[in-house]
């Protein structure tokens, strides 16, 4: 059998940086450091901080007043800042800059007089934050038959943005049916899906065709890696969305004689050396590596972790929320 690594894969900027910022606050603050939501859309990734002294809140008053709160990747809406001011906690902003543009977006749409649609998926992170940057002024649009029941106050003032972790086929779709029922309507001055999920997408559809089998690594609740199987089961071709190599399953590989594996933007790169191992030891697989896009993205820590010595104390979000305004 010979297995494919799609390049790239894994790990993309915004992980590393979330990431590395989670280690470094547990290095300089101490245990527990609190975390708003999962750190990024991985099992393995929030197990292995939980371990090590991390603790996931879904809300802010879970975490004790005075306490250290970083948020997540994914960003957070303001009214999360205003309660974690109001606890006075010591907060550590680890939202994706690429996240973070498309609030900047939401916000300026809002400001500007215009309604916003914007494109993702009900109850993800992600898009909890950044409708709650314009709440009066944003709705949410799923699939393409949505855009027909839209009703909206004034045709002729609309935008729309995108989830970042979308596929970018189906988010094409649902912008075109919004540009043929609201011609006037604009969007954002550069694309809102990553850079990263568009390349691994991109990956996976030059790779697909070579195939009997797609294995992509990733947990079910991470956004990016469910578009991955789903753009290989478009092309044709079987897929499964794997948490690690207990889930793979012999009877997958009857007849087949090539598999692409790729992961998800926050699949850490041993799992996917473990899901290898597995598959070279049980089928003789030969492994080769084809490198579709090269990738030399990275993003700086947080101000607050960039320079502060370990034992240095983080400044409150009420004092950090006046600086914004």
């Amino acid at each position: 059998m010979r297995i494919i690594l799609a390049e790239p894969r894994g790990f993309c900027a915004g992980v590393n940086m979330a990431i590395e910022s989670l280690r470094q606050a547990l290095r300089r603050f101490g245990p527990p450091v609190y975390v708003y939501h999962e750190i990024v859309h991985n099992r393995w990734v929030v197990e292995r901080f939980r371990q090590e002294g991390a603790v996931f809140v879904g809300a802010v008053e879970d975490v004790p007043e005075g306490a250290t709160l970083l948020y997540s990747a994914h960003g957070v809406a303001p009214a999360v800042r205003s309660a974690a001011a109001a606890r006075r906690l010591r907060t550590i902003d680890a939202t994706c800059p690429l996240v973070t543009k498309v609030h900047r977006e939401a916000v300026r749409f809002a400001r500007d007089g215009y309604t916003i649609v914007l494109i993702g998926h009900a109850g993800h992170d992600e898009v909890l934050g950044t409708m709650g940057e314009a709440p009066g002024a944003i709705g949410l649009v799923q699939r393409p038959d949505d855009v027909e029941r839209l009703e909206v106050p004034d045709p002729q003032r609309l935008a729309y943005l995108t989830q970042t972790t979308l596929s970018v086929d189906d988010a094409a779709e649902i912008i075109a049916r919004l540009q043929q029922r609201f011609p006037a309507i604009v969007g954002p001055p550069r694309d809102d899906i990553c850079y990263a999920t568009q390349n691994r997408q991109h990956a996976v559809r030059m790779l697909a065709g070579a195939a009997d089998l797609v294995l992509v690594v990733g947990s079910r609740n991470s956004s990016n890696s469910l578009r991955l199987a789903e753009i290989a089961r478009g092309a044709g071709v079987a897929a499964h969305l794997i948490d690690g190599p207990d889930d793979i399953q012999p009877a997958w590989f009857a007849g087949v004689e090539t598999v692409v594996v790729t992961a998800g933007a926050s699949a850490p790169e041993d799992v996917v050396a473990e899901c290898v191992a597995m598959l070279r030891a049980r089928f003789a697989a030969v492994v080769e590596t084809r490198c579709v896009r090269e990738e030399r993205v990275s993003f700086a820590l947080p101000e607050a972790l960039r320079d502060a010595p370990a034992d240095a104390p983080q400044r409150p979000e009420a004092e950090m929320a006046k600086e914004r305004q």
